[in-house]
């Protein structure tokens, strides 16, 4: 039994089905293929503006309240988020009332009023604060780091937009970038639960085949050229403890070493056996949590490590994080523990099929970023992989010159030239060196 099926319209819109009878509800995930990366100097943020003001009402519900009044009534609750590729709106529906769900759905994104502009601008205001400190500097690890690893690209600005640019989006900005972007090649819907994939199809030709657009344009701005690393920033900020962020620059998510990486990642966090945890809280009590993550865009990424620590206790986990990286360079991973780690993921992918959101929303992102993966796809992928694949991945992008460091917090002058050492070392470590990954 196929786990999804995707049918195309006329207008170019694509529907993935994910047919899961024994369900009692339909998760709805519809995912157009703009975000933040696709905006111009100037108009930073203006894909979550836009995104707000979709609630603000349209031509058939002239208010969110009414909109959003309609959404709970057929047990729904429309919410959505922006991120620099995509913008994705999800919902559960009853099964009885998809149809409904679609046409309320289609309402918002074809025939917006923007209306409540000046209190849809407040609001987002006060979002975006929650970015800065006192100074008006930004003080989210994830946007510090942005800065570094992607100077002057629009990866490199904040999503929620600049507190200057926000103050400029008016209704002419925001209907051009609607009529860009919100267009029906560019979207693609998902439906997961107790439907089928003949009834999806004619309920969404239904509510979006008489949609009209252009297609969505290609993206425009390059790359900039890797600052060589080791790389750092430092924010001074009153708290008690310092959030730390360590990143290296990797490619993209369509490379080779992707699955090499992702399960590195896996390696460090995802439990209290594995190494950040086991290292750095367990063993060394530096912290509460370490958690490592993957950020994967079309042509490039980031894997990082984000965790908090009191202001004595940055030297050594710095020390640390960086000799656990040095070792995942220079020693392959055991056979045990790669089985284990696998093991665990595995049992992940199998559990993800009980969560019809979970699905509605893979699909659909993995769709509109032309990375679609199936489950099986995932585990084939994992089976295969071997403790040099994922020594060679670490030597090849756990490099000194991917390397960047993000401090904000309460840190000590001289704590901060211990670290920068720290960091100069492990540029002439074996990570630079280029050793070879035997097992």
């Amino acid at each position: 039994m196929s786990e999804f099926f995707i049918d195309t319209l006329a207008n170019g819109l694509r529907l993935l089905t994910v047919e899961m009878p024994h369900l009692h509800s339909v998760e709805l995930a519809c995912t157009l293929g703009v975000g933040s990366r696709r905006e111009e100097p100037g108009r930073y943020g203006i894909s979550h503006f836009l995104e707000h003001m979709l609630f603000r009402g349209s031509e058939d519900y002239p208010s969110g309240q009414d909109l959003e009044g309609r959404f709970e009534a057929i047990g729904g609750n429309i919410n959505a988020a922006t991120d620099a590729e995509t913008t994705c709106y999800h919902s559960r529906l009853h099964p009885a009332h998809i149809g409904d769900g679609l046409h309320l759905l289609a309402s918002m994104l074809r025939r917006p009023l923007f209306a409540g502009l000046e209190t849809e601008r407040s609001i987002v205001i006060e979002e975006a604060q929650e970015d800065l400190n006192q100074e008006g500097r930004f003080i989210s690890p994830d946007l510090l780091m942005n800065g570094l690893l992607w100077p002057g690209h629009p990866l490199s600005q904040p999503i929620i937009g600049t507190l200057d640019a926000i103050a400029t989006f008016d209704e002419t900005a925001l209907r051009s970038h609607h009529q860009r972007y919100y267009t029906p090649a560019n979207t693609v819907i998902a439906l997961a639960g107790r439907i089928t994939r003949d009834a999806a199809l004619a309920t969404v030709s239904d509510a979006f085949g008489d949609w009209r657009g252009p297609a969505p344009r290609p993206l425009c701005a390059s790359l900039p050229a890797p600052a060589k690393g080791p790389l750092s920033c430092w924010v001074r900020d009153t708290d008690s403890q310092l959030s730390l962020q360590l990143a290296f620059r990797i490619p993209g998510r369509q490379d080779p070493a992707t699955p090499a990486l992702r399960m590195l990642r896996r390696i460090l966090s995802g439990g209290g056996t594995t190494r950040l945890m086991r290292r750095l809280r367990e063993d060394l009590g530096l912290t509460y949590n370490a958690e490592a993550h993957l950020s994967l865009f079309e042509e490039c990424g980031s894997f990082a490590v984000d965790l908090a620590v009191m202001p004595e206790n940055l030297v050594p986990a710095v020390e640390e994080l960086l000799q656990i990286f040095l070792e995942l360079v220079q020693d392959p991973v055991g056979e045990g523990e790669l089985a284990r780690v696998l093991g665990n993921y595995l049992f992940d992918l199998e559990f993800s099929q009980d969560h019809a959101d979970l699905l509605a929303s893979r699909y659909s992102w993995g769709l509109t970023t032309g990375f679609l993966r199936s489950l099986e796809d995932e585990r084939r992928e994992s089976r295969q992989l071997r403790p040099e694949n994922l020594c060679e991945a670490a030597r090849l992008y756990l490099t000194a010159a991917n390397l960047h460091l993000v401090v904000v917090g309460p840190y000590r002058q001289s704590d901060r030239q211990r670290v920068e050492g720290l960091l100069a070392g492990y540029r002439s470590s074996k990570a630079a060196a280029g050793t070879a990954c035997t097992a």
